[in-house]
């Protein structure tokens, strides 16, 4: 089935090329069907890139999905244009009396201040209060899965060492989850940030469920009880040449970066780069979507609570 997504939105022809497949919202009104409707919250300063990469993970399944996108209001988005915020981006003002099946909280490169610093925290607090009564689950990434525990459970983010850069793998470690059914034994993920949570911090303080983990990369993804809240670490979304970008911007930039791990053949940072994380992926978005959306939501959304 498709996603449903803004008629002019740059995305529908990425993923049409993609053989993806995608339905304008001019179409999707002579259909007789109630599709999931899925928030996103974008708080990535590459708009354009991030909506793209989400879309592409929501229409790869059997589901009909609608994506509607908000925007903190409290912080003016400096790197996408200000027509497309326009015509594409409501507000949390816009949507706080609707229903939603799902949520998704990206993340956003802020990890160097404390939460309270971040100029939209009290707007992103009302939001992350708001999900809790008004969608059936909400999935969180990166710095959005990190401000998720601070805000519901009180876990603190860890800074690092040094920047966590690559594609790192993983296993699953409560084998029941249905967020990772179908996964392989060991799985890749790309991650791409400066801080972390304990471990320690969670078993104490938190019921959160571990589902998922690196030895290196530390926690992946954790849930509360039934999948009502989803805290996922890396940023399986990533194109296959986002952390190369990353990695030459801030090369170009003077800044002492590492080559990113396990991305480059040979770690040669003048051969394509491989993708070794698409599968996985796809499939833990249609997991969600199926387990913790599809099969929990009630066929009213106003009823959710």
């Amino acid at each position: 089935m498709p996603i449903k997504i803004p008629n002019d939105l740059p995305a529908t022809q990425t993923l049409l090329n993609e053989n993806i497949f995608a339905i304008t919202e001019t179409r999707a009104i002579t259909q007789d069907i109630r599709p999931l409707k899925i928030l996103v919250l974008n708080l990535m300063p590459t708009k354009i890139t991030t909506e793209t990469q989400l879309a592409r993970l929501l229409g790869n399944t059997p589901l009909q999905v609608e994506m509607e996108l908000i925007h903190t209001k409290t912080h003016e988005a400096k790197n996408t244009p200000y027509d497309h915020m326009i015509a594409f981006y409501k507000t949390f003002d816009d949507v706080k009396e609707n229903n939603y099946d799902g949520m998704i909280i990206t993340g956003a490169p802020v990890e160097h201040l404390e939460f309270e610093q971040v100029e939209y925290w009290g707007e992103l607090c009302e939001i992350m209060e708001w999900s809790k009564t008004h969608v059936t689950s909400v999935f969180h990434i990166c710095w959005g899965a990190q401000a998720g525990l601070y805000y519901h459970y009180g876990v603190r983010k860890v800074p690092l060492p040094k920047k966590m850069f690559g594609i790192f793998p993983h296993v699953v470690e409560y084998k029941n989850s249905m967020l990772f059914r179908g996964f392989d034994d060991v799985f890749m993920v790309p991650h791409s940030r400066h801080t972390t949570v304990s471990r320690e911090e969670i078993e104490e303080k938190t019921r959160l469920k571990i589902l998922a983990s690196s030895e290196e990369a530390g926690l992946y993804a954790l849930m509360s009880n039934r999948g009502r809240q989803i805290f996922v670490m890396g940023h399986s979304e990533y194109d296959a040449d986002t952390l190369k970008k990353e990695y030459e911007r801030d090369k170009n930039a003077g800044l002492d970066i590492d080559v990113p791990k396990n991305y480059f053949p040979d770690d040669d940072d003048t051969k394509t780069p491989l993708s070794t994380w698409r599968s996985h992926a796809n499939l833990l978005y249609t997991n969600w979507l199926n387990y913790f959306v599809y099969q929990s939501t009630p066929y009213d959304i106003r009823k959710i609570n």
